[in-house]
């Protein structure tokens, strides 16, 4: 198949775009052009702006594709702008949304249903505009109520692994390590997570199958903070020290004030086969603890 990615230089993006060329699809990566991708010749690359809708334009060209995995969309005008630009030229959109999309109010277990995108108002404006959530919300909308091909919207948690150039969970192992504090409002709040390697996996599902509407793609279970921290302990021999008032060098980048996890149900019946957390997130821990300690 014919396959282009908007992003896949790093982390998930671009396990994806390896599996798609281990399985001998002609992929094109579509990025700014900062960070140097390794895939040698088995990919084209284009640049572009994904901001700017010429951009985009000027780069996809007259081009025909059966896939077009979008992880770099962040606003409704982005969106409206693909489903312009991509109109009959496409056989399927797989755009990378996000747990944010589901209201923090909302709590536990939360399904696909949560948040409707088919009837959300759309307000365009650009990723400046809105918050997070709110532009993945927007895009998502649009992507729904406007775009004249099949869409699929991936919603994910936190994603981690070893790659993870956020450093989230890193950052967690490495203040343990070193004795320093990290700033929580609620220990006790559980949250979803997903391996990198699984993310990939389940975008690369999403293009290739006949699935279309949101999806949520996350780990099977949820873990508390407490939880969390009592595995980086043991991994560290190192005791936490756990604050409720943080700064900004202090604060965690899991600290929700309450449950806010959700449910893939609807990805395992519609044939994934999502990673339990306790059979991979225990072992990141483990390794990135003994990398601090390297």
């Amino acid at each position: 198949m014919k396959i282009l990615v908007l992003g896949g230089t790093r982390f998930f993006g671009k396990k994806l775009v390896n599996l798609l060329i281990q399985e001998g699809h002609d992929v094109t990566i579509a990025t700014r052009g900062n960070v140097q991708h390794d895939f040698g010749e088995k990919v084209k690359q284009v640049k572009l702006d994904r901001k700017n809708a010429d951009s985009l334009k000027q780069a996809v060209g007259e081009e025909n594709w059966d896939i077009v995995y979008d992880n770099i969309c962040f606003s409704s005008n982005e969106a409206q702008a693909a489903c312009d630009i991509f109109e009959g030229k496409i056989k399927k959109y797989v755009f990378t949304s996000t747990l944010s999309t589901l209201d923090q109010e909302l709590g536990a277990n939360l399904s696909e249903e949560e948040f409707n995108p088919y009837e959300y108002e759309i307000q365009y404006g650009n990723v400046e505009d809105f918050s997070y959530g709110e532009g993945k919300r927007q895009a998502e909308a649009v992507f729904f109520q406007k775009a004249k091909f099949p869409v699929v919207a991936v919603r994910f948690p936190i994603v981690l692994g070893e790659d993870d150039y956020t450093k989230r969970l890193h950052f967690h192992v490495e203040r343990v390590a070193n004795e320093k504090a990290i700033g929580f409002v609620n220990m006790d709040a559980r949250m979803s997570f997903i391996l990198s390697d699984n993310a990939a996996g389940f975008l690369k599902f999403a293009g290739t199958s006949n699935i279309e509407g949101p999806y949520n793609a996350t780990s099977t279970g949820a873990y508390s903070m407490n939880e969390l921290i009592s595995l980086i302990e043991e991994a560290t021999g190192k005791k936490a020290k756990i604050t409720l008032i943080g700064d900004d060098e202090s604060r965690s980048p899991f600290g929700v004030p309450k449950n806010w996890f959700m449910n893939p149900q609807k990805g395992i019946e519609a044939g994934y086969q999502f990673l339990q957390l306790d059979d991979w997130l225990p072992n990141l821990i483990k390794k990135l603890a003994s990398e601090v300690y390297a």
